[in-house]
């Protein structure tokens, strides 16, 4: 998934199975969402720590017009350690002083004793006025995905620690259920886990029991489709049914993490001559998770508002050779959508999605037309939404929020 998470560089990395944890007796069911094509769901990533470098904060959802357009928000992330959820930044989830100019509504924080600030009382404020948006509090991702090993040893205490955070009383109004990020189950991200092929159903499982059915759970999950890939190593299918979506992570496939290249689109839709490796992109990605049983409306399209290059590239075609990672302003080898609409124009498409020749550098990213295109295909796929990492990545006015929006119809 977003190899990204919390600016990490991804890895692309393959892990050993080991034997199956046991799993326990299995909770209620969650209740399926009905087969249907494409629903309005939409679902955008909010980083906390967008509050910092990135001067992004929730009120920047208002005033770009996302808010209207969103159905849901992901918060990015709480920790996982211990065998626990923990908060992973006091601060900025419930401290941070927001005074009217900044504030979503135009009413500045208190400091008066239990007083909610932060970016909870921010996506409080914001769910006022779009009474129809649900926040979902993330658990996990790139960086913090270490403790579900823990985790899934005990997963009934684990999901108790959860639930009790994202229902505690000074904000259990603002969260409507709970994102596992698990990056990846049985498999390597950051570190490497070989807790079984069952450990991701337990935890999922237990997550939904203690959350109950009027809480949503959901999850990020890998799109990675390779012979024996992250999608083989874990029973997510067996896991579907304690989900009311999975988000499957359909970027990232490719980046600079291979320095020397060759030049790949991160996020392809389809397979294409050439592609560096099979089973990286979005159609055989979902095509197997649906061939694995899991139903197609439960499956989410996965799109990125950032892109990721090279330079040293000479070739302006996909599969050129490179000297390394181009400069990015928070990272190499990345750079948001609305500095690269500008910066690097698109001036090309392979397997539906944008890339970009400019000077020695090459970007591929998702632009709106390419957002459509996409979406066009998720519905004839019967899938069930669109999910995108992250907010801030769009341009002031959600060129790329209202793409989706006027994809979906």
């Amino acid at each position: 998934m977003f190899r990204r998470r919390m600016l990490a560089a991804a890895v692309a990395l393959f892990a050993a199975t080991t034997v199956a944890t046991p799993v326990s007796a299995a909770p209620a069911q969650a209740p399926d969402v009905g087969a249907q094509a494409i629903t309005n769901r939409v679902i955008g990533y909010f980083v906390q720590w967008g509050v910092y470098a990135r001067n992004y904060h929730v009120k920047n959802i208002r005033t770009s017009g996302a808010a209207g357009k969103l159905t849901h928000i992901n918060y990015a992330f709480g920790n996982v350690t211990g065998g626990r959820c923990v908060l992973g930044d006091t601060y900025a989830d419930y401290d941070k002083f927001y005074d009217a100019a900044s504030s979503v509504d135009g009413v500045a924080d208190t400091w008066d004793a239990g007083a909610l600030r932060g970016n909870f009382n921010q996506l409080r404020k914001l769910k006022k006025l779009n009474p129809g948006l649900k926040v979902l509090f993330s658990f996990g991702g790139w960086t913090w995905s270490g403790g579900f090993p823990a985790a899934a040893q005990n997963a009934a205490a684990f999901a108790d620690s959860c639930y009790k955070l994202v229902e505690d009383s000074r904000w259990a109004d603002v969260f409507d259920g709970i994102d596992i990020d698990w990056e990846y189950p049985n498999a390597c991200g950051l570190s490497c886990d070989t807790s079984g092929f069952g450990s991701f159903k337990t935890l999922m499982g237990a997550v939904r029991a203690r959350f109950g059915s009027n809480n949503l759970v959901t999850a990020a999950i890998t799109a990675d489709a390779s012979t024996n890939g992250k999608i083989d190593k874990a029973d997510y299918a067996g896991a579907a049914q304690y989900v009311n979506w999975y988000n499957p992570m359909t970027y990232d496939f490719f980046g600079a993490w291979a320095a020397q290249g060759p030049t790949a689109p991160h996020s392809p839709l389809t397979s294409y001559a050439g592609i560096p490796q099979q089973g990286f992109n979005t159609d055989e990605a979902i095509q197997k998770l649906k061939s694995k049983g899991i139903p197609a409306n439960k499956l989410l399209l996965g799109l990125g508002f950032y892109g990721r290059g090279w330079t040293g590239v000479s070739q302006t075609a996909p599969g050129g050779t490179a000297s390394g990672p181009a400069p990015g302003t928070y990272e190499q080898g990345i750079e948001d959508y609305k500095v690269l609409k500008s910066r690097c124009p698109a001036n090309g498409t392979v397997a539906g999605t944008a890339y970009a020749k400019c000077g020695n550098q090459w970007w591929s990213y998702d632009t709106p037309a390419t957002v459509r295109s996409k979406i066009s295909w998720a519905k004839g796929q019967n899938m069930g939404g669109v999910f995108f990492w992250e907010l801030s990545g769009d341009t002031t006015n959600g060129e790329l929020v209202s793409a989706i929006r006027s994809g979906i119809g």
